[in-house]
């Protein structure tokens, strides 16, 4: 039979209401006190009920993850160090999936708010003007994006875009293409920036392909016009995009890497298992996922927190060479 509050505070030799704010209030709480009812608490095996221990605080105990593309190994990878964290500060994750959606994206995000304490928004396509209203009204965390006034944690496109122009330009490539992403994808522009601005320093020629579906698809939809550009290289806006270019590229009999050198984004497991293997850049998704929680749950204790010096993490990228580039031939 599972233990009672009751049979924690008998341990402790403490009374109830004791126990009940100790671990749900236990800044109230003197310290050894404190440490003997938690000492009992774990000796029994007690589980604080999570419904009741709302009651107290105010709190679900429940945050929201919402990401664009569950399909897209990009987000589960997030997911994973949200969940992992959130389950160490014994926190529920509820997760929404807005499909690419941008008009449906704000309202799922208000309708889930109703339920948690606070959302990470991982790569969300909703405008600032409308993320910064989100935030005025719930606790929200943002995932690879950057609005004025709302806690962060995001990439640095710049210095990732550095490192595959340095290593495209070493091995003498000139020209290359560029696949972005969606219109409303904000580290696709952050991307091409990145990308402008090392290819002017190594004297090379940026083209622009379009803007394409995040997706296999998208990649095979983009190869026909990289190939048009003359490019001897070509950088994608994910490495999903980055392997239906090169089923495509197999298809029409191009070579990779010896007629077209190919670098993709996200370092995504599936890179790796592509043929040729992918040169990428890796992304520290998990981490991502894990300080996103660590920025909500201090937003959390203190709202005053979206003001503090800690508000905006920039993880670094580092370019993961493989079988996919190589010196140019032309």
């Amino acid at each position: 039979m599972p233990a009672t509050l009751r049979d924690v505070a008998r341990l402790a030799g403490v009374s109830a209401s004791t126990v009940s704010r100790a671990l749900s209030l236990p800044e109230v709480v003197n310290a050894t006190t404190r440490a003997r009812v938690r000492q009992a608490a774990d000796q029994l095996g007690y589980e604080p009920n999570k419904a009741a221990r709302g009651l107290i605080t105010g709190r679900t105990g429940n945050i929201g993850l919402v990401v664009p593309d569950l399909a897209n190994p990009f987000f589960p990878s997030v997911m994973k160090g949200v969940q992992a964290r959130a389950r160490s500060h014994d926190v529920a994750v509820f997760l929404a999936d807005t499909d690419e959606d941008a008009m449906a994206e704000a309202g799922l995000v208000r309708a889930l708010a109703k339920q948690v304490d606070g959302l990470i928004l991982c790569s969300p396509r909703a405008t600032d003007d409308e993320l910064a209203a989100i935030a005025q009204d719930t606790n929200v965390v943002l995932v690879n994006r950057v609005v004025a006034g709302v806690p962060a944690v995001t990439f640095d496109n710049e210095g990732g875009m550095r490192q595959a122009i340095s290593h495209l330009a070493a091995l003498g490539h000139r020209r290359i293409a560029w696949v972005g992403g969606p219109a409303t994808s904000w580290s696709s522009v952050q991307r091409e920036l990145g990308l402008r601005t090392a290819a002017e320093t190594q004297g090379v020629e940026l083209v622009p392909v379009g803007q394409f579906a995040p997706t296999y698809d998208g990649g095979v939809a983009a190869a026909d016009q990289a190939v048009a550009t003359g490019a001897t290289a070509v950088v994608t806006f994910n490495d999903l995009v980055a392997i239906g270019l090169l089923a495509r590229l197999h298809t029409r009999g191009i070579d990779v890497p010896g007629d077209l050198s190919v670098v993709g984004i996200d370092d995504i497991a599936m890179a790796g298992m592509s043929r040729p293997a992918l040169t990428s850049v890796r992304l520290p998704k998990q981490r991502a996922g894990e300080i996103a929680v660590d920025l909500l749950l201090a937003l959390l204790d203190d709202p005053d927190a979206a003001l503090g010096p800690r508000t905006l993490d920039t993880l670094q990228g580092e370019l993961m060479v493989r079988d996919s580039t190589a010196v140019a031939t032309r």
